[in-house]
C-alpha cells in the first residue's frame, strides 16, 4: 500500500489549525496493537519522543487522559496519589472511545468528544518536539510540547515505569 501524504482533517487537525499550532504531519502504516513503538520505529523517532494518548478513569469511572511517553508505562499508583484519587486504572476499549470519540489506536487528545482532565508526565515537556496522535489511526502529528499545557491545560505528574 502505498503512504499516503496528506491526511484529511481530523477534530485534533481542527482544533490545532483553529489555534493556529505549527505541525507537522507523519502518516505511516498502522499495525494493530503496534502501539507507539511500532509509529516511533516506521517513522524513524525514538519512542520516548513519540507520546501516547491514553484514556483511563479513576474509582467513580470519572476519565481522564494521560500524556506518556511512547517506551514508558504508567504507574497508576503514582498518579491516582498525585491526582487525589484512591484508584485510576485504563479504560476498556469500547469506553475509551465513547470517551474521546476516537478509535483506540487513533486517540488524541486534541479534540475529544467529552472534556477530561488531562495529565502529562512532566519529562515530556523538556522535549523539543514530540510525536502525538493526530486523531486517526496511522497518523501522528510533530508539536512543540508546550501546546499541550497552553491548549489542553495538561496537568505534568510523575507517574513513568519503564517499560
Amino acid at each position: 500500500m502505498a503512504k499516503k501524504d496528506h491526511v484529511s482533517e481530523t477534530p485534533a487537525t481542527q482544533l490545532l489549525k483553529a489555534n493556529k499550532v505549527l505541525f507537522s504531519e507523519h502518516p505511516y502504516e498502522y499495525l494493530e496493537r503496534g502501539g507507539a513503538l511500532h509509529s516511533a520505529e516506521v517513522l524513524g523517532w525514538d519512542p520516548f519522543a513519540v507520546v501516547k494518548t491514553l484514556i483511563m478513569q479513576d474509582q467513580d469511572a470519572k476519565p481522564l487522559v494521560v500524556l506518556m511517553h511512547g517506551n514508558r508505562k504508567v504507574s497508576t499508583k503514582n498518579l491516582a496519589r498525585q491526582i487525589g484519587a484512591k484508584s485510576v486504572a485504563p479504560c476498556l476499549p469500547e469506553v475509551a472511545n465513547r470517551h474521546s470519540g476516537y478509535l483506540v489506536g487513533g486517540t488524541s487528545p486534541f479534540g475529544t468528544r467529552k472534556s477530561m482532565p488531562i495529565y502529562i508526565e512532566a519529562s515530556i515537556l523538556d522535549l523539543p518536539k514530540i510525536l502525538i496522535n493526530g486523531g486517526r489511526r496511522g497518523y501522528l502529528v510533530g508539536l512543540d510540547p508546550q501546546v499541550c499545557v497552553q491548549l489542553l491545560a495538561a496537568k505534568p505528574v510523575h507517574c513513568a515505569l519503564l517499560d
